[in-house]
């Protein structure tokens, strides 16, 4: 069909953790930071942030998004998604944090396709990447919006 998607709707409902574990470090922490202009010690001094409590520093809440879009990619990467991914543009993001991520975690990320809606010749992807730690409990929940023009959108 002209200017349909290749979407693959049978894939809500289906997880993909197959991405290997994320080893936060304050070097990364730090970067980051300094890209998005974020300027509290917490983010680049660990005397201060464990003045406040934490191990060691912590990143900004949006971080995550480094880490679920390597999770994603499993998803967007695979065949049986029809995605082109030179045809996504992120419509949405949105952060829950459970706790703060901190310098030596070291993080999984399980992606959850919960939807496929296509208007107009454009599939919005709706996706939940769960970030947990080694124990298990839940760092920071990523849910994000694709939106994947079809071939003549």
């Amino acid at each position: 069909m002209t200017g349909m998607t290749e979407v693959n709707a049978d894939l809500v409902g289906r997880v993909f953790s197959g991405t290997p574990p994320y080893v936060v470090s304050a070097v990364k922490i730090a970067e980051f930071a300094e890209a998005v202009g974020a300027r509290s010690p917490l983010h680049h001094d660990t005397a201060a942030a464990r003045a406040a409590g934490h191990a060691d520093v912590i990143a900004p809440v949006t971080f995550a998004v480094v880490i679920a879009q390597r999770a994603e990619a499993e998803y967007i990467d695979s065949p049986e998604a029809g995605i082109d991914f030179s045809r996504v543009v992120h419509a949405n993001e949105s952060f829950t944090a459970h706790r703060p991520i901190v310098a030596g975690d070291r993080l999984h990320t399980a992606v959850h396709v919960d939807s496929v809606t296509e208007r107009a010749g454009i599939a919005m992807v709706g996706t939940r990447c769960e970030i947990t730690d080694d124990g298990g409990a839940t760092v920071v929940s990523v849910s994000s919006t694709l939106a994947v023009r079809g071939a003549d959108a």
